[in-house]
């Protein structure tokens, strides 16, 4: 509520004070009244006993406003200009000034505090000001009690550091309960491997969720469209399983997919957030390669989870995560490897079945192997990527590991990573 000066008159404020003093009004609805606590009431109170006739409320600086230095007036329309020019790029995904995070830039890189307010005063002086717009409400949000309960999994393209002048996959992973960020990683190219890569981290530092929330994208669901007059469709949606999905299958994790943008509203949120302020640091430091944008990427999910109070759970994300724990809260369970398979790289990997060769030997594309299984047998080759050139083959027949062998990636011309 605003200043008892800024809404009253003294003579106003002496009448309600003799009424008091002649038992005519209590305390609490003169309180109430005036928009005060006790303390500031008998205050006030005490001046009036003591000068009736001198009494007042209007409020008198006794020391001149300061006035901003022409430094700091300088660094404000500095970075002003910056978030004009980055919103009116319409490659950015930004149509709105941001004067919190300019208060923290000013304070982190420049070492100069300055109040919220006095940005925004500059800013609609200056014409560095747009309306926002208009809110719309999710028409569907998912509730949960319990940590793992739900794992919101998606990703967003778009030209996260303008100077790269290319732009990047940010794929991330999100508690429904905690709002606490998992994992976010930029990527250059959108894989089935590097959505694996998600999972991997994860459950390998967390555990087992209950489900995975995804939408209908291929990666995550086969979709079938209609048929048509000149081709007859032969698989249903969901009647093949994609690479990703089968990770989630082995490991026993349920898959639920959104019916519709609005319904992933909170995954959209966090986005929201890191979009904003991973560009504008981006735009600041004239990041053009994404190993410093994933640097800049990582600073800001740990001020996510760790700083930032989340605007629907009033709770910063970490602390609310730990405390669902503490309160034994979690759906989350130990992973273990499935058997009869030995490592993980058994688990987070892609998939393809070949047929033993009379020779015995299979092939992917023109390249072979030679496996120790007999002919016409089945086996599944699970293909782990090492790194960005090899990657390691297992190959398991009849529940049974027959071999391990290391390709290099450039090689696998028919695996889709």
């Amino acid at each position: 509520m605003s200043q008892v000066h800024k809404r009253f008159t003294s003579d106003q404020v002496k009448e309600l004070l003799d009424r008091y003093l002649k038992n005519e009004v209590e305390r609490n609805y003169l309180q109430e009244i005036l928009g005060i606590k006790k303390r500031r009431f008998f205050l006030l109170l005490k001046q009036y006993r003591e000068n009736p006739q001198r009494f007042t409320i209007q409020h008198h600086r006794t020391t001149p406003s300061r006035s901003l230095s022409p430094k700091i007036e300088t660094n404000i329309l500095r970075e002003l200009t910056i978030e004009k020019k980055t919103i009116e790029d319409k490659d950015v995904p930004l149509n709105s000034y941001n004067y919190s995070y300019i208060k923290n830039r000013l304070q982190t890189t420049y070492r100069q505090k300055v109040s919220l307010n006095t940005i925004i005063h500059r800013a609609k002086k200056h014409g560095f000001y747009l309306k926002k717009p208009k809110k719309t409400a999710h028409d569907r949000e998912v509730l949960t009690r319990y940590v793992g309960e739900l794992i919101q999994h998606d990703s967003s393209f778009h030209l996260w550091a303008p100077a790269a002048q290319q732009k990047w996959y940010l794929i991330t992973s999100l508690d429904d309960h905690s709002r606490f960020l998992f994992y976010a990683a930029l990527v250059k190219k959108e894989t089935s491997w590097a959505h694996i890569q998600a999972l991997q981290t994860v459950i390998l530092r967390y555990g087992l969720p209950f489900a995975y929330y995804v939408d209908s994208h291929s990666i995550f669901r086969f979709v079938q469209g209609r048929d048509s007059v000149w081709r007859k469709h032969y698989l249903l949606t969901d009647e093949a399983t994609p690479q990703w999905k089968q990770v989630l299958e082995d490991c026993n994790v349920k898959v639920t997919h959104a019916l519709s943008p609005q319904a992933k509203g909170k995954i959209e949120r966090p986005y929201g957030w890191l979009q904003d302020h991973l560009i504008r640091t981006c735009v600041r430091e004239d990041i053009a390669d994404i190993k410093p944008a994933q640097q800049v990427l990582r600073q800001e999910v740990h001020r996510y989870n760790y700083r930032q109070v989340h605007s629907t759970t009033q709770e910063i994300p970490y602390f609310r995560f730990q405390r669902a724990l503490k309160e034994k809260r979690s759906l989350f369970r130990e992973f273990n490897i499935p058997p009869p398979f030995q490592s993980a790289k058994d688990i987070f990997c892609l998939r393809m079945d070949r047929t033993v060769d009379p020779y015995r030997h299979i092939s992917i594309n023109s390249l072979q192997f030679k496996v120790h299984a007999d002919p016409a047998k089945q086996v599944n080759l699970r293909i782990h990527p090492l790194n960005d050139q090899i990657s390691e083959i297992r190959f398991w027949c009849e529940g049974k590991l027959v071999d391990a062998q290391k390709v290099k990636n450039s090689e696998l011309k028919g695996v889709h990573f």
